[in-house]
Parts: structure tokens; C-alpha cells; sequence
């Protein structure tokens, strides 16, 4: 039934899209508006507002950042990525690709996409260089394959616990760590067999770099060139060049701007405004590494060198056996003799995930003075927000409504045609605004479609864990599109091209893979 609180819901959510897709503020602090115009309405409880804040998936999150910093900072990554890299003239882009992006999303499947992808995408562009290959057939397939790899278990894209812990809190069971992976394996093997093929015809050859033409005179004083991609936190996002002092702050010169394929030298952009994903070319010495290589405020910090983390090497491999240990804990956890067998002990991923994290704080293997550099706080308000809104959805009772009037126009469809709306809908809003927002918005409006329908919700919850980690097209829609996008002078079009035809391809296998594996 239509009522004025499902009314007022529907006008402040289609503000809060409005504002996530013109990136008016960064999404958390919008989710969060929106949550507390709700609360001020009546539609959601203080203590609704705040129990996403609570939510074991959003602290298994914040401590996931954690772990992956650990073993970022091992060096090992790099390690395995110049022995999967070939070292002679004449590899071409097929060989590359088939060497390394199925590895690439292996790692993606246990530790956070954007670490990796900063890792990877520097020593991929110098490979590229040396060896005369187009690193534009390179860094997109980098980026795709972090996105594959991260849908394949429970802990590869915070999307994933954010669904599980929604889930739990509906009164269902959630997710074990590779339950997903029975169609994420699927659409990853199938993405990347389409990279590989495809790719080399759709991705536009090597861009020339007008930094690289043109030899400043200071090269040879201790100066040399950074490449930097500029983060959220970036305090002068949405400023002019011209108004902010880049030099007196950082102690580097700006050289260029490279954003959307176009490259601007210092005298075109001095009226430009910076944007999050912009990369900065800078002439600066080598105590702009030291002051701000792990700076909150830039995505990917380069200097054309391979880090040197100076970890002694037993904490290096203890690592990565922590990390092995924590998802093999989790695992093992999960099974029902284990459980019965300790039941007041719920070793369950945030189990494992707080254990890890404190024994590596502790041995400083990740430096445990500045562990709130390395959790990227706005993923977490946003996740904390993110149940608040959905919540507002259900109590209001619009996601009811909307769920009546979608069962109502399919009534005489199947539920995979529903199914299949539920993965465009939750698509698109992840490729234009962030994929947890998409998420949180989607997950109430399935539970009530599956409710109207006496079905199943279990298949709409893994579709939307699919859908919204599915964002090719765009180069807004994932951190690790942005970062790519700068580093390899990608332009708009350069996603849409080889993007679209992979989201077709997860939304077909998803919808008939999940309704065999998960029955209605």
C-alpha cells in the first residue's frame, strides 16, 4: 500500500543517486545524509542508524585493509610479478595476458583489488617500455582482472560482505568463503578468456606520453619524475591548479595532468580543477617518496623504481602464512563438526581476519603507528550507511511496493526474468555511482521481489554480489578503473569498448548458472 513514508523515501533516494552520480561529496558522507534525513523523518530509530557502525562485515573490512597492507608491504607481489613477466624482446600481448591475469585475479580473490592493482600497474607500464609493447593492452586487462578474481570468494570485494551481512541480519545464513565462487569461477574464467581474446582488437594501441618527448633541464640535479593518482582525500579535489600551491606543499612540481585520455601540460591546466583518479606527472626529489609514497591522499605514488619495504624476509613469508592460515581458519571454521564442536567461539572469517590483524600489528608488518593511513574510512562509512539506507527501504515499506509493482508486470514470468532486471538495475548503479551504494539499495527491493513471489531470496542475494562487482564500462565505477585509467591514458570510450560486452557476459552467466545452483 502507498504511504506518505514510502513517498518521502522515494524523492530522498532519488536526491542521494543524483548526488552519488555527480559526485557532489565522496558517497559515504551522501549515504550518511541520507540516512539521517530518515531518522529525522522517523523512518529509521537512532539505534537503526548506527547498527551498520556494529556490523561484523564492515570491521572485517576495515581489518581486511590491514592485512593486505601486511603483505603488500612483503615485496613478494612484486617478486611474482617479474618472474610471470617475460624477459626477452618479441612477447606479445596474448602471451603476457595468459601468463600473468590469471594469477593476477587469484590474488584478487584474498586480498583487496586496489593494493594490488597499485602494486602491478607501475611495474606493467616499465615492462611495457622496455620491451616495446603497448601498455594499453595491458592495464585494463590489469584492472578486469582484479574485478574477476575479487567475485570469486567472500572476502575478494567488500561488496560481498556487505551482501553477507545484510543477509545475516535478514535472518538467513549467509555466505561461506568460496560459496560465492561456485559462479564467480565461472564468470572469471569466461572474462578472462574474453581478454584474451579480444582485448589486442579493442583496447587502443600505446599513446605517446608528451612528458616523455619533452626532457625537462632539472633532470640530472637529484630530480626526477613521480607519477601520482589522486585519491579522495586529496585536500585540494575540486580546486583550480592555479589556486592551490602544489609546490610549497608537497615540494614537487606539477609537469602534467593526464585525465580521460588527454594530457595537459603545466600551462593548459593551470585553470583546470582537480578530480579524484587524476594523474600528476611531477619533477620532484627523492624525499617525496619518503614524506608521501603512503599518503592517504594519493591512490598510486611511482617513481619508475621497484619498492624496497627493507621487511627482514621471515616476516615477509609470514605474510603471506598468515594470510593463508586466516583463510583456511575461516574455512575450516565454517564447517558444522567444527562448529558444534565449539560453538561459542564463531570462528568465522572476523575471527581469523582480528587475529591476523593483531599479530601483525604487533610484529610491525605493517607500520601498526599509522594503521589508519591504510583503511580507507569513506568504504566503511559507506558500508555502515548502506545498511541504515536499506533499512529505511524496508521499513517505510517502499521496497515492498516497488517489489509489487515489478511482480505485478511479470506475473506470468518466471523468477529468472526478475532476476535478470535485479542484475541490470543493481549494474548500472554500480557503474555510475559505487558498488556498495548499488548494493545497499538493491538488496532490500530483492528480498521484498523474492517475499511477493514465495521464492527464494538466496538467488537475488548472489546476483547482486555478481552485478555489483561487475563494473567494466566505466572508469568511475571501481577504484581500480581510475587508477588504470591515468596510468595508461585511457579515455571513456576505451571502457565502454571492451567493458560492455563483459558485463553482458557475467549477466548471462549469472542468470543461468545461480538458478541451478541456488534453486528458487
Amino acid at each position: 500500500m502507498f504511504t506518505l513514508h514510502a513517498l518521502f523515501v522515494i524523492i530522498v533516494l532519488f536526491f542521494v543517486i543524483t548526488a552519488l552520480i555527480k559526485d557532489r561529496m565522496r558517497p559515504g558522507l551522501i549515504l550518511f545524509s541520507g540516512a539521517v534525513v530518515f531518522m529525522c523523518a522517523g523512518i529509521l530509530s537512532p539505534k537503526e542508524l548506527l547498527e551498520g557502525f556494529a556490523n561484523k562485515g564492515m570491521i572485517t573490512v576495515a581489518m581486511l585493509f590491514l592485512v593486505s597492507e601486511g603483505v603488500r608491504r612483503s615485496g613478494l607481489l612484486e617478486a611474482l610479478l617479474r618472474r610471470l613477466l617475460p624477459h626477452q624482446q618479441g612477447a606479445g600481448e596474448r602471451q603476457v595476458q595468459a601468463r600473468m591475469l590469471p594469477v593476477i585475479a587469484f590474488i584478487s580473490a584474498f586480498l583487496n583489488n586496489t593494493p594490488v592493482v597499485v602494486i602491478f600497474a607501475p611495474m606493467i607500464k616499465r615492462w611495457a617500455e622496455k620491451y616495446g609493447v603497448a601498455a594499453t593492452k595491458l592495464l585494463i586487462p590489469l584492472s578486469y582482472a582484479t574485478i574477476l578474481g575479487g567475485v570469486c570468494t567472500l572476502i575478494g570485494t567488500s561488496t560481498n560482505l556487505v551482501v553477507h551481512g545484510m543477509v545475516i541480519d535478514a535472518g538467513y545464513g549467509g555466505f561461506s568463503m568460496f560459496e560465492l565462487g561456485k559462479v564467480g569461477i565461472i564468470i572469471a574464467a569466461a572474462g578472462l578468456l574474453y581478454i584474451w581474446a579480444f582485448s589486442s582488437k579493442l583496447l587502443p594501441a600505446a599513446r605517446n606520453d608528451r612528458n616523455e618527448e619533452t626532457q625537462p633541464s632539472e633532470l640530472g640535479r637529484g630530480l626526477h619524475r613521480i607519477e601520482v593518482v589522486l585519491g579522495a582525500r586529496f585536500p585540494a579535489i575540486n580546486r583550480r591548479v592555479i589556486d592551490f600551491d602544489f609546490k610549497r606543499k608537497y615540494g614537487a612540481d606539477i609537469l602534467e595532468l593526464k585525465r580521460g585520455g588527454v594530457t595537459m601540460i603545466m600551462h593548459d591546466m593551470r585553470r583546470e580543477r582537480f578530480h579524484e583518479g587524476d594523474t600528476l606527472v611531477l619533477l620532484a626529489d627523492n624525499d617525496f617518496m619518503q614524506n608521501w609514497g603512503d599518503s592517504s591522499f594519493f591512490l598510486m605514488v611511482s617513481n619508475g623504481k621497484e619498492a624496497d619495504y627493507k621487511m627482514p624476509r621471515w616476516k615477509c613469508w609470514l605474510s603471506v602464512l598468515l594470510l593463508f592460515l586466516m583463510i583456511v581458519g575461516a574455512t575450516v571454521g565454517e564447517l558444522p563438526a567444527v562448529r558444534q564442536a565449539a560453538p561459542r567461539m564463531h570462528l568465522d572469517m572476523f575471527f581469523f581476519v582480528s587475529v591476523v590483524t593483531v599479530i601483525m600489528a604487533w610484529l610491525n608488518i605493517f607500520p601498526a603507528r599509522k594503521y589508519t593511513k591504510f583503511i580507507s574510512w569513506d568504504i566503511l562509512i559507506t558500508i555502515a550507511s548502506a545498511f541504515a539506507i536499506s533499512r529505511a527501504m524496508q521499513n517505510s515499506g517502499m521496497a515492498d511496493l516497488v517489489a509489487q509493482f515489478a511482480v505485478g508486470l511479470s506475473h506470468s514470468c518466471s523468477p529468472v526474468v526478475l532476476l535478470a532486471v535485479v542484475f541490470v538495475i543493481t549494474n548500472v548503479f554500480t557503474e555510475l555511482m559505487t558498488n556498495n551504494a548499488a548494493a545497499a539499495l538493491a538488496f532490500p527491493l530483492s528480498l521484498s521481489i523474492a517475499q511477493h513471489m514465495d521464492v527464494s531470496p538466496i538467488p537475488f542475494f548472489v546476483t547482486i554480489c555478481m552485478a555489483a562487482s561487475a563494473s567494466f564500462s566505466t572508469p568511475i565505477g571501481y577504484q581500480t578503473n581510475l587508477i588504470v585509467q591515468g596510468v595508461g591514458n585511457y579515455r571513456f570510450a576505451d571502457f565502454v569498448r571492451i567493458g560492455l560486452p563483459l558485463n553482458i557476459i557475467s549477466l548471462i552467466i549469472t542468470v543461468l548458472v545461480v538458478p541451478l545452483l541456488w534453486p528458487f
